[in-house]
């Protein structure tokens, strides 16, 4: 049970946990120490689903299964997780208790419709790019040459034809990298340097104000991806949470993680691909609304009172590119970003963990 991925725990009638395997561990961010010297009920709500099942469990004996449960935890954290909880028939009154990320296969379709309307904005920039650029240039230059016989109090008239042709003029831009088709340019990436640099962009910029808490796993194995679009994912993630956080006492936390056992099959394709490196991007601001976080990776869906909506779309299409999974989750405070990208394979055609980056 050590050597599983998904998370176990056994539970005695006394709630108290009498074995906790790695996984649940990092499932739940809690030491195994602390979980077997602390009942489960003071670590949870008294009406956490959990301990419902657990203590329905132990009066029938029968086993349950229960999906896309909300499992609230220590320090606030939410897990949106499938529970499976049986009795162990040779140890009375025991329970089994199995948790898993909730269904990685709905995280999977919504990557795949992400990646189909990404697709769609492409046709759609390539489309304006052409039959929109070309006629605002003109209207542009048509604005700047009558500009010169206006009297002064005329002027704001075409300088805000002018402003206003440049705004479009940027979207369109935004839209056309969704068309970008070239292919990665993949090779060994250095994810903590990566995420290096983004920091210290960030600190020189739009979050000098901000505070950084760094929790790295310091054995990762290099990445498989391209180092400046994964740069682009990372400082694009990281800009959102500054703007998110409060002014005072803002607070974005990076961490990294290896996780065990999650692969997806290449599409059109018997190969699988493993997923073990996991970088996760949490800040301490108000979240996103109920309404837009089921949508907010797909284009034109944006919190902001002047964002284009094209940020986050990008993101999930770059992440989507490198055959990664990019997801997000509402905290009891502030917002979590969660991204799983394939190790680099060297020659040897091994990926080890052993191969850590120096």
């Amino acid at each position: 049970m050590n050597a599983m991925a998904s998370s176990v725990l056994v539970v005695t009638p006394s709630m108290r946990v009498a074995f906790v395997n790695p996984a649940a561990e990092q499932l739940l961010g809690v030491s195994s120490t602390l979980l077997k010297k602390t009942p489960l009920q003071e670590l949870m709500p008294v009406d956490s689903p959990l301990l419902d099942r657990i203590r329905r469990v132990q009066l029938d004996g029968s086993s349950i299964s229960d999906y896309r449960v909300e499992l609230p935890f220590l320090r606030e954290t939410r897990h949106l997780l499938d529970l499976h909880v049986s009795p162990l028939i040779d140890r009375p009154g025991d329970v089994l208790v199995l948790l898993h990320p909730c269904s990685v296969a709905h995280r999977l379709n919504h990557q795949l419709s992400h990646r189909g309307r990404a697709r769609s904005v492409a046709v759609l920039g390539a489309t304006l790019a052409h039959e929109v650029k070309n006629p605002l240039s003109g209207i542009r230059g048509a604005a700047q040459l009558l500009e010169a016989g206006l009297n002064e109090s005329e002027r704001p008239l075409t300088r805000l034809i002018c402003d206003e042709t440049d705004r479009i003029c940027a979207l369109v831009d935004q839209m056309e990298q969704f068309a970008d088709l070239k292919p990665l340019v993949r090779g060994p990436v250095n994810i903590y340097e990566v995420l290096e640099r983004v920091r210290r962009l960030a600190e020189t910029g739009f979050a000098k104000r901000v505070r950084f808490v760094e929790r790295y796993d310091p054995s990762l194995p290099e990445v498989d991806g391209d180092r400046d679009q994964l740069v682009q994912v990372f400082l694009n993630l990281v800009k959102n949470a500054a703007e998110a956080v409060p002014s005072e006492d803002g607070e974005i936390m990076l961490t990294t993680q290896f996780h065990h056992g999650l692969s997806i099959r290449v599409p059109n394709s018997r190969e699988r691909v493993d997923l073990p490196i996991t970088i996760k991007i949490q800040d301490n601001g108000p979240g996103v609304s109920n309404d837009v976080a089921p949508h907010i990776f797909e284009p034109f869906i944006s919190t902001k009172h002047s964002g284009t909506g094209l940020g986050l779309p990008l993101v999930a299409k770059i992440v989507g590119d490198h055959g990664g999974i990019l997801e997000f989750e509402n905290l009891a405070r502030g917002a979590l970003f969660r991204i799983h990208l394939p190790a680099y394979r060297r020659s040897t055609g091994k990926t080890d963990r052993q191969e850590t980056v120096k």
